[in-house]
């Protein structure tokens, strides 16, 4: 019975890390997109800070890793 109880609220913690993860990502991108925007920065810059922005990386890299182990 313990074992089980485990187990749910390790599926609850990983989805709950996933949608923690997602938000903050979607959050970072929006920021991104906006300065991008204030700046008049043209289109494929700021897809390319976006895609090469290390802390979108290591966000996206954890949510793979999440989802690899549920």
């Amino acid at each position: 019975m313990n074992l089980r109880f485990n187990k749910v609220l390790d599926q609850q913690d990983l989805k709950l890390s996933k949608k923690l993860i997602s938000s903050y990502k979607k959050r970072l991108e929006k920021e991104i997109l906006d300065r991008s925007i204030k700046l008049r920065m043209p289109q494929n810059k700021f897809e390319e800070i976006i895609n090469n922005n290390n802390e979108l990386i290591n966000l996206k890299k954890a949510l793979e890793d999440l989802e690899t182990e549920s």
